[in-house]
Parts: structure tokens; sequence; C-alpha cells
């Protein structure tokens, strides 16, 4: 029986971007653009260089402003980048962002900090309750675990390879549990067999919670193609196609906007999910 045999309202879009406009000195790096991630639902943001894919990520973390236009988490408008955890969203960075003076652990318990602040003001030597900073370290701990790096806990970040300090990153936006996860570029810097690793981390995060979205950036569309339920397709600040990746890949529309690129057209019309 659907939604709509029970007469129940059908549940809010995790995330839901309505008619977001952008400009800044003139320039429009954002027109009208509008999509939806379902809970549970993995979708890829994808476009050439200059599409507006970085502006649109911003304006949904709270980093940058839209002049028009509306952005809901859970059906509820967007809270202030500073309040984002605590509304259950967690994002990773293009430049990963870690404390190099920090250990891995303590790397991961910060990402508990807008949730409850003494997890970081423990780490810079403020008071802090011991139970909770426990608690923290337990829960950091077992997100590093989970992502195949308990044994970096005690390390600093800086003394490990780059795609373990990735690893590092995804485990600090995982460890609040967020219901929504916004991922920068994951595969930035990362080898073949890397990238797909990451795939499986990915596809493992919404197995786990079938109520966890994913929405993430990408250059690499192969990895898009292969991972995402849905794709959305920016090219000059619009939305030029959105769909499944078997619909995005003979797209011509979307072929046309990769011409010229640096990704391969057979990345988008020739590769398997």
């Amino acid at each position: 029986m659907s939604v709509a045999d029970t007469g129940a309202p059908a549940p809010a879009a995790r995330l839901s971007v309505r008619d977001v406009t952008a400009r800044f000195g003139g320039i429009t790096a954002l027109e009208d653009v509008s999509f939806d991630v379902a809970p549970g639902e993995v979708v890829g943001l994808i476009g050439p260089n200059g599409a507006g894919k970085t502006t649109m990520f911003n304006i949904i973390c709270g980093l940058a402003k839209a002049k028009s236009g509306t952005v809901l988490v859970d059906g509820e408008p967007r809270p202030r980048a500073d309040r984002l955890a605590a509304a259950g969203v967690a994002r990773t960075f293009q430049g990963l962002a870690l404390f190099s003076g920090l250990t891995v652990r303590q790397n991961v318990m910060a990402g508990l900090s807008p949730l409850a602040p003494g997890a970081l003001t423990g780490l810079i030597g403020l008071k802090a309750g011991p139970r909770h900073l426990e608690d923290a370290a337990r829960r950091a701990q077992s997100a590093l675990d989970g992502l195949g790096i308990g044994d970096t806990a005690d390390r600093l970040p800086d003394d490990l390879p780059y795609p373990l300090q990735k690893r590092v990153a995804l485990a600090r936006a995982l460890v609040s549990s967020p219901r929504l996860l916004l991922l920068d570029e994951p595969a930035g810097g990362l080898g073949e067999d890397e990238i797909d690793e990451l795939g499986e981390l990915i596809l493992d995060v919404v197995r786990e919670n079938a109520e966890t979205s994913v929405l993430f950036v990408e250059h690499h569309v192969d990895l898009v193609m292969a991972v995402s339920d849905r794709i959305v397709v920016l090219d000059a600040g619009r939305v030029i196609a959105a769909g499944t990746p078997e619909r995005i890949r003979v797209d011509p529309v979307v072929a046309e906007a990769y011409l010229g690129q640096d990704v391969d057209v057979d990345d988008i019309q020739g590769v398997g999910r």
C-alpha cells in the first residue's frame, strides 16, 4: 500500500533545493537550481569545470549565500554552518582540513564538537567532563575501525599516506552518525584502486543505515556512475539533466556539455554500474 493510499503525508526529502540562484560580482553562478535527495539515496552532483558545483555545495553547507531560493533539510530551513551537525548533517572538505597537531583519534573526536562542545574544548586543554571525553573517544575509535584504519588512532595525520588521511576525514564526518552526508570531491588525489575502495565505502554507509543520504560533488564520473541512485548535472549554473546513471550515460545534452573538458565522454556513456 502506498503513502497516497493510506492518506499519510509523504516523507520530507532529506535535502530539498528549490529555485536557488546565486550571483557574485554581477556573474550568475547558479540560476533556478532545484533537486531533492531522498532518505537513503545517493546522489551525485557533476558538471564540467565552472558549472557551479562548488557554489551549490557551499550554499547547501551555509558557507555561501544564495540571492534567492531555499534549501531545506528534513523539511526545515537549512541551519547555519556551525549547527549542521546538530541537524544531522556532516561534510568532508576538498582539502581534508585535518588538525596536524592532534592525533587521528582526536581529529575524529572533533567531528562531535558541534553536537557537544566539550569534545573539542577538552582536546585543546579546556575543562571537559571525563565521561563525555571517554564516550567521544569510543565513538571516534568505532568510526575508525569501521573504515579499517583503527590502528592509526594514536598517530598524527601528517604521518599517514594521503589515501588514509582521506579515510580519517571521512571518519570525522561519520562519527556523528549523520542523516545527510555531504562529500566534496572525495576521490580527489586517489588512484584507481583507491577510488574503487571509496565507492564501496560510500555504499556501505547507506547499507548500514538505510536512512542516511549522501550527496557528493565529484569529477570522477566513473565513480559517480558506479554508486549513485540519481545524478544531477550542472552546466553554466543550470541543471541540464537529472536522473538515473543509465539515463545520464546516454543523454546527448550531457555528453555535449563535457566535450572539450577533462572528463572523457566515454566515462559518461560507457561505464557500467
